[in-house]
């Protein structure tokens, strides 16, 4: 059955067909980064006074309410800005415990490191299958109030073959979009060759099942660039596409690395050069940036604005997860974004719906347009500008999901 969602105030779209959007980073007609008015229009494909048509949990139509095709049944949206479902593609939902006194610690002067993650893995591997179920489901709830429509999930808090497995099993019940994550840090009491092998052997073999992505954590207190090489590499072998944590402590090689191998994705980013910027762009690779992890890490901020000016496509996601960051809100990492990374209010909405539909490869989400999936997000405001103009309030009224409201 087909429906016409009519009365939007004002639909951003981000496809081609309306106003002619340009790329993140790219030049709008007559030079310059389309940031703003008019340029913000295109890079949006903003459609004002708009309409869509959904049916079988696609976009068939959208364009000018007055210009709109009959449907089966109608609903009227009374002036209200529709989006593009977010898509969040780094976030750490299957664990359990809380770091809260972590958190404390870390904002009464002690600098956050990757130890903490040591403290989910035991709650983790003590937690039940359910356990772990309900809480990943309940992040999972939460994000879709949000506007979330598609999301990434990582395992890594099990860190053996069984508990790897038993993350990403669970994690798939989820989403598609899941990442096998077993190089997140060495365990406890490990020898850091040998826990390599144990990730590139048997436990890539028994979580390749279950996983689309393979990722590690290039990181000081992690992998050095050689393990990180490895694991992305036999990851590519088994069939999982890599992507990579890097430069998220200080300057290192994980930009290099993902260059190198031809990841879809960089996450982090929050140090990098000037080579490592001509890098990305010339490979093609996502810069994945994450702002709540800087709200809540009290690290510096990536400045966004370099990025698009050396012509990387960069996405903006939560990296949700229990220590160093534990927000599900990508509203409220697009208000960062322009507040702390200066990115203006169109390239943050831009790269939180088609930015990580570009990290994650896929084609058919962070868009609206015909063939596009019907993943959407009404506001209760006029405008995708109050996303960011009014952080911390839930603009969000309703999501769609696959052409069904949730």
């Amino acid at each position: 059955m087909s429906t016409l969602l009519t009365g939007i105030g004002e639909l951003v779209t981000n496809d081609p067909a309306h106003g002619a959007p340009v790329p993140l980073g790219g030049e709008a007609p007559g030079g310059g980064v389309a940031a703003s008015g008019e340029g913000a229009g295109r890079l949006l494909g903003v459609v004002r006074d708009a309409a869509v048509v959904v049916d079988g949990g696609r976009v068939v139509w959208t364009g000018a309410a007055a210009d709109a095709p009959a449907a089966d049944e109608s609903r009227d949206l009374a002036g209200r800005a529709v989006v593009p479902g977010f898509v969040d593609s780094h976030a750490h939902l299957v664990f359990a415990g809380d770091r809260a006194a972590e958190f404390e610690a870390r904002m009464t002067g002690r600098p956050y490191t990757a130890g903490g993650i040591r403290t989910t893995v035991a709650a983790t591997r003590a937690a039940s299958d359910d356990e772990l179920r309900t809480g990943a489901r309940r992040l999972v709830d939460e994000m879709r109030r949000q506007g979330t429509t598609t999301v990434e999930i990582k395992s890594g808090y099990g860190l053996d073959v069984r508990q790897e497995a038993r993350a990403l099993r669970i994690a798939h019940e989820l989403t598609p979009e899941t990442t096998f994550l077993g190089a997140h840090v060495v365990p406890p009491g490990a020898d850091p060759a040998e826990y390599v092998d144990l990730v590139v052997g048997d436990m890539l073999a028994a979580c390749a099942p279950h996983a689309r992505w393979v990722d590690v954590f290039c990181e000081r207190g992690a992998f050095d660039a050689d393990a990180a090489r490895r694991v992305l590499r036999a990851g590519a072998a088994a069939g999982l596409a890599p992507r990579i944590h890097a430069n998220q402590l200080g300057h290192g090689p994980g930009i290099e690395v993902a260059c190198e191998v031809g990841a879809a994705s960089a996450d982090h980013c929050t140090f990098a050069s000037d080579d490592d910027l001509r890098n990305l762009a010339d490979a093609g690779v996502v810069a994945t940036l994450l702002p709540s992890i800087e709200f809540s890490t009290r690290q510096p901020y990536p400045d966004a604005r370099r990025f698009l000016e050396a012509g990387v496509t960069v996405a903006i996601a939560t990296d949700c997860n229990p220590g160093s960051g534990f927000s599900s809100s990508m509203p409220f990492a697009l208000a960062l974004a322009v507040r702390e990374m200066r990115m203006s209010p169109a390239e943050a909405l831009r790269a939180a719906t088609s930015g990580g539909a570009a990290a994650l490869r896929r084609d058919d989400v962070g868009w609206l347009g015909a063939g596009s999936r019907a993943d959407l997000a009404v506001l209760d405001a006029p405008s995708y500008l109050h996303l960011a103009y009014r952080p911390g309030v839930p603009l969000v009224r309703e999501t769609m999901l696959g052409g069904t409201w949730v």
